[in-house]
């Protein structure tokens, strides 16, 4: 198993909504974590996308959970994972965008990755929950910004422990690999909870799209970079 633990890519600007979306999801999780025993399943249904339960109350009180269940954590492992993966891919993509943009960004791919999950599954009672499907956009952008970028990760298999630094295509393609993998897994088997695999997915296309659509240098690379190779 490998994790990511830094990129090569220097900072060009301080990532200042980055700090702000790490402090609000680790502000939200420590109120979360001092709810009465018991509680969670009612906050997560609340404020998660729950897609059984979609527009039963208005448009108005089933689009205020897209927004809130970006910063719902299931535990400490999840939220660590997620803040973790936006502290080293987010600040990139937000010098690229500019600070407004990448918030706007972060927001329309979380929503995006609700919505596919949502899709896949719409008679799931299981709340979406997490900063994945957001973060998963910003993988997406990265993968098509900084392709050849150094990714160093972190390997180990049982007791043994070794760092290497390996491309962003590879490692962000392996990525997408096992969460199309998994999705489809779940899928065969009609999995009602646990991971949002279609969210990922849905979130990591929607971040190379708007990439594309909101930075025009990054239409004409990618253009130029597809005719020299044909």
């Amino acid at each position: 198993m490998f994790i990511p633990t830094r990129d090569s890519t220097l900072r060009l600007k301080k990532p200042y909504v980055v700090y702000f979306l790490i402090a609000m999801n680790v502000f939200v999780f420590i109120n979360q974590v001092m709810l009465p025993n018991g509680s969670y399943a009612e906050w997560f249904g609340r404020y998660g996308v729950v897609p059984a339960q979609l527009f039963r109350n208005g448009i108005l009180a089933s689009l205020i959970p897209f927004f809130t269940s970006l910063f719902l954590h299931g535990g400490v492992a999840h939220l660590g994972g997620n803040m973790l993966y936006l502290w080293i891919f987010g600040d990139n993509i937000e010098s690229t965008l500019g600070h407004f943009k990448f918030f706007i960004f972060y927001l329309v791919c979380g929503i995006m990755a609700s919505l596919t999950q949502v899709m896949i599954n719409p008679a799931s009672e299981a709340p979406i929950i997490g900063a994945s499907g957001a973060i998963s956009g910003i993988l997406g952008a990265y993968l098509i910004r900084y392709p050849r970028a150094k990714i160093q990760v972190l390997f180990w298999f049982v007791i043994f422990f070794q760092r290497f630094w390996i491309p962003a295509v590879y490692v962000l393609g392996i990525w997408f690999a096992i969460q199309l993998s998994n999705g489809l897994g779940a899928l065969s088997f009609r999995q009602q909870g646990g991971v949002a695999w279609f969210a990922h997915i849905g979130g990591f296309i929607s971040g190379i799209a708007l990439l594309l659509g909101m930075e025009p240098y990054e239409r004409k690379r990618l253009w130029k970079q597809l005719n020299r190779n044909y």
